[in-house]
């Protein structure tokens, strides 16, 4: 069994120069840029609530895999198994790829109730969670842990969704914002220490204030739009995707180079950024498509 969890020589015969490309597609659908894409143009196109629920799910899910991975900060496979040279200093259990993939597509699927949905979310996690050991930087043991945290997560988010936190849902916006600012001192509080491989406490956090900007310009959207109208043509959601998208990673870009020009901080150009990306995603960018008349 311990073979079997951790040895990764089964790897090597499976690689090829037309896999690993397919390998390398599937594990980008784990990355931060993927989410920056997905998830708002999924709340602009598509349904405002529940692209909302399922940042809410990532978040969450990010949250608990950081916590457990600095808590037993469990060493990746070999390097000489690498393909992915973009998770130096992380440690591997439980495998983060695995755990949001299962949680997001499986959640998606749950949300949409169709067979298609289904089949395309099995697809992907399962694509997303042999990627990780194809391109060598997780074992089984990794995969196993993430895919078993992925379904948890979605288990107590069904639970949170229940009628038993209703009143958390009636409650004003400004709480949950509360809420969540709040998350972030008790969570340094709980945090493991330092181990050999460092600490993700900065590069998860960032992902609630994230949704910190993201619950303000939902807030914001809905107050100007409370419903949708209809479905707009096809040209005016290519020019809302492509458009909302460039300027999104453009004013990320700007956050950067400003925080490096001004000499500020990591821990205030990260969490700031990722506040107001958040807010642009939800807020700032469907008033600028209402404005352009792209949507109503």
């Amino acid at each position: 069994m311990e073979d079997f969890l951790h040895n990764m020589d089964w790897v090597l015969p499976l690689r090829s120069d037309w896999a690993t490309p397919v390998a390398t597609g599937f594990t980008w659908l784990g990355y931060t840029p993927f989410f920056l894409m997905f998830l708002p143009v999924g709340y602009w196109l598509w349904d405002r609530a529940m692209f909302t629920r399922l940042a809410v799910l990532i978040a969450i899910t990010a949250v608990v895999n950081g916590w457990f991975k600095d808590l037993w900060q469990d060493t990746r496979p070999d390097p000489k198994y690498w393909l992915d040279g973009r998770i130096e200093g992380s440690p591997g259990r439980p495998s983060g790829h695995a755990q949001v993939a299962v949680a997001m597509w499986l959640w998606l699927a749950y949300e949409i109730r169709k067979s298609w949905a289904w089949i395309a979310a099995i697809i992907i996690t399962f694509g997303v969670c042999f990627s990780r050991l194809y391109l060598g930087v997780h074992d089984v043991d990794d995969i196993l842990v993430g895919s078993a945290f992925g379904l948890a997560s979605i288990g107590l988010f069904i639970l949170l969704l229940g009628p038993s936190f209703d009143f958390w849902r009636r409650l004003p916006f400004w709480v949950h914002l509360a809420v969540i600012l709040a998350l972030v001192p008790l969570l340094w509080a709980v945090w493991p220490p330092e181990g050999p491989a460092g600490s993700s406490f900065f590069g998860h956090i960032a992902v609630l204030f994230l949704l910190f900007g993201w619950v303000a310009g939902q807030a914001i959207d809905y107050r100007l739009a409370p419903e949708r109208g209809p479905r707009p043509a096809i040209w005016k959601q290519i020019v809302m995707a492509v458009g909302g998208i460039v300027v999104l990673f453009a004013i990320r870009a700007g956050i950067d180079n400003g925080g490096d020009a001004l000499g500020l901080s990591r821990a205030i150009t990260g969490y700031g950024g990722a506040a107001i990306l958040g807010f642009y995603a939800t807020g700032l960018a469907p008033m600028a498509f209402r404005a352009l008349k792209l949507m109503r």
